[in-house]
């Protein structure tokens, strides 16, 4: 493709894992395939690929502003990617009692039930 597509699938590789990003790869179609292109290119090829701050504080902010705007499968799917970015439990935790305060208390309240159901089916997987 360009550049900035093949940075973006190698960290969203890194990011998200092999596996995730085959099954999403297979699923394409000719319908979706610009968007997966353009989330390639600029969600992991520009954003995620920056330097200036490391993957685990990328991870927090992340998952903070997903659940802060309630898009709770993109929320799941950031959570277990905690085990490549190197955000922890306790991280997520802090994450979402920000959203309590500065999103709402619902909000948190459900992405807490969330990640608490994704690290369980992470531990559950090892």
């Amino acid at each position: 493709m360009n550049a900035r597509y093949d940075q973006g699938m190698r960290t969203r590789r890194r990011v998200l894992g092999d596996a995730h990003v085959d099954r999403a790869e297979a699923n394409k179609t000719a319908f979706d395939e610009p968007f997966q292109t353009l989330i390639t290119e600029s969600a992991w090829g520009s954003v995620w690929s920056r330097d200036t701050i490391s993957p685990r504080e990328r991870s927090m902010l992340t998952i903070a502003l997903l659940a802060g705007l309630g898009n709770d499968h993109e929320l799941a799917m950031h959570i277990r990617a905690t085990a490549n970015t190197g955000a922890s439990k306790d991280d997520v935790l802090e994450a979402l009692l920000h959203v309590a305060i500065y999103a709402g208390v619902p909000r948190a309240n459900h992405a807490i039930k969330i990640a608490k159901d994704t690290f369980a089916e992470m531990e559950h997987a090892r």
